[in-house]
């Protein structure tokens, strides 16, 4: 499972998504938009049928890629430990769930919901590196220590990492700057024809935080 708002989704990714298939050896990598995501409470968001329509432009032709919209479909915030829940007891407790984060966000897992049960729903927790990285065994051990059970379920992954982050590409869209190359061809044409973007809320301006991408907290 790659999950994150996807406002717009965009190659980083695409890339990302591609690498973990690769290296898990996997016949599906879900993405699994977010309904609510509880930490763009002060954002607006663009409507979940239009995120979803992008998400689906963006990985048509690979077979490798599906969509999940389980997030979507249910009420209330899109807390991680309820999604792996909701997705076990769907698919049974003997089909094994990955899930990818973003290296990054390990920092920033004891401010999650429920850590310590998203842990446990947890088959593996994928965390994704730029090349070249050095994974710190002290830094899993202390993690550890908070989380346990963490460390057994975390599978680091180096994976190429591009600078490009949602926010941006909302705000180049707004002031008529380039997105081509940034972003699947399909989803571009998507944004221009439903004028995703042109004129964004006073609380996204600045908030340029380049990511990868970002999995529901």
């Amino acid at each position: 499972m790659l999950g994150g708002t996807f406002d717009p989704i965009h190659m980083g990714h695409l890339i990302i998504a591609q690498e973990v298939v690769s290296a898990l050896r996997l016949d599906k990598l879900f993405f699994l938009p977010a309904g609510d995501p509880p930490h763009k409470r002060n954002h607006t968001i663009t409507p979940a049928p239009q995120r979803v329509r992008m998400v689906e432009l963006a990985i048509g032709g690979n077979s490798a890629f599906a969509l999940s919209l389980v997030d979507i479909e249910r009420p209330g915030p899109s807390y991680t430990v309820d999604t792996l829940r909701l997705l076990h007891e769907q698919w049974g407790l003997e089909t094994a769930i990955a899930f990818v984060i973003g290296w990054d966000m390990l920092d920033d897992l004891l401010t999650w919901h429920d850590p310590a049960g998203m842990v446990q729903q947890a088959d593996k927790l994928v965390a994704v590196h730029r090349p070249g990285y050095q994974v710190d065994p002290d830094y899993l051990a202390q993690l550890e220590k908070a989380l346990p059970g963490l460390k057994r379920r975390i599978t680091p992954l180096e994976a190429p990492q591009i600078a490009i982050s949602s926010s941006d590409l909302r705000e180049r869209v707004a002031s008529g700057r380039p997105i081509r190359y940034q972003i699947p061809e399909a989803v571009e044409q998507y944004i221009l024809a439903h004028g995703l973007y042109h004129r964004l809320p006073v609380s996204w301006q600045g908030a340029n935080q380049p990511a990868p991408f970002h999995a529901p907290g």
